[in-house]
């Protein structure tokens, strides 16, 4: 019986025929760190990791580990101590006194993890700096603007912030910026901690903060009322550059350019458009740094029969002499959120209380984590929050 010959394929082809091997499964341990998340800190000095230490006790997470220091050239090392690779990375950033070292703080870190291949890196930046900057100011620029570019080319891919002082800054950027509230906070605050809060009426220091006392007024159905005609200038008063080249004397005009006249603004003298007489009276705004005005629109309030008088704002800066300055007015409480650290300004002047939000951030956190809506954040928030 012939046999049969087996005939086989040359080494070339030989090479190219290869068992797929099989992979071995991934431990749970292993799928955990593809997947977690670690939290960070930017910034090693107690007063701003304080904030961090509290969202990480309510996600019942632990603090990564990281060294943020100045080196003795001023230059800022960041230093991170554990793997980060696959994970989701949050780092808390509160903005102290000196800014430009928190900014380049979040700066180093962020691209530090960046290239540690962190899967994505997101800022919680409470309070967000230059935020006042985010308008064209004579020959100025938009600080603001060129920030959020620099976050982003360090290798941020999301914000999560609180009540920006003008909500078109999430234009500037290039990736997703949660731009949370704290005004169900404070609200709470109103109704929980004043007495007899039905009784008072909210008031806008300036026709500017108009929109955002009407929606605390709304919200607690109470009166209110509006200071017009401030001493000082505020942002929309200041020249936007569109005047340049400078009016030179004796300049030479086309004779067939003839425009109209602009009168130049005039304030009138300091009123209150509203009755605050036997009222508790409730300052709203955004952010209180230097109090002058808001002392100025106390005494004006106290004038026209205000007993009682509360400040409240989101971001306690409380910048120069504001402590000494609210302890000799007739102011009779600020009440800011912790998204500042103003630990020194409350040992100054006890008037200053403090409101916690670290809740709304760590949900923040965990719904970003876990791909889950931000809407519930935002239930009954308006635009004018």
């Amino acid at each position: 019986m012939p046999r049969k010959l087996l005939l086989l394929p040359p080494l070339s082809a030989c090479s190219a025929l290869r068992v797929p091997r099989a992979r071995p499964a991934a431990s749970p341990a292993m799928n955990a760190a593809r997947t977690g998340y670690r939290v960070f800190s930017a910034n090693s000095t107690a007063a701003c990791t304080e904030l961090a230490k509290r969202i990480t006790e309510r996600l019942g997470a632990e603090l990564g580990k990281s060294v943020v220091y100045q080196e003795t050239n001023g230059e800022t090392r960041v230093e991170i101590k554990e793997s980060v690779r696959g994970q989701d990375i949050f780092i808390i950033q509160t903005i102290p006194r000196d800014v430009n070292t928190a900014v380049m703080e979040l700066l180093i870190m962020a691209y530090a993890l960046k290239t540690a291949c962190a899967r994505n890196i997101i800022g919680v930046i409470p309070y967000f700096p230059y935020s006042k900057q985010s308008k064209m100011r004579k020959r100025g620029s938009i600080v603001c603007k060129l920030l959020a570019s620099m976050l982003a080319k360090a290798g941020l891919t999301h914000i999560i912030t609180m009540d920006l002082h003008q909500k078109e800054i999430q234009g500037f950027f290039s990736f997703p910026v949660d731009n949370l509230r704290a005004s169900p906070f404070l609200l709470q605050y109103i109704q929980e901690e004043i007495p007899n809060y039905r009784n008072a009426v909210i008031v806008a220091k300036s026709p500017d903060a108009a929109k955002r006392a009407q929606s605390y007024a709304e919200r607690l159905r109470l009166g209110l009322a509006v200071i017009h005609g401030e001493a000082q200038c505020t942002e929309l008063d200041m020249d936007d550059g569109r005047h340049s080249p400078p009016m030179v004397k004796n300049a030479t005009v086309h004779p067939g350019l003839e425009l109209p006249l602009m009168m130049a603004k005039e304030k009138p003298p300091i009123t209150v458009v509203g009755d605050v007489g036997g009222r508790i009276a409730i300052i709203v705004d955004d952010i209180i740094d230097d109090v002058e005005s808001f002392v100025a629109a106390a005494e004006i309030l106290k004038e026209r029969g205000a007993y009682k008088i509360y400040v409240m704002a989101t971001h306690g800066i409380l910048s120069a002499e504001a402590p000494r300055l609210i302890e000799e007015s007739p102011i009779d409480e600020v009440v800011v959120t912790n998204t500042v650290p103003h630990e020194l300004q409350k040992l100054q002047c006890p008037k200053i209380k403090t409101v916690d939000i670290s809740l709304i951030l760590s949900e923040a956190i965990r719904r970003i984590h876990n791909g889950e809506s931000m809407a519930y954040l935002f239930r009954n928030i308006t635009v004018d929050d």
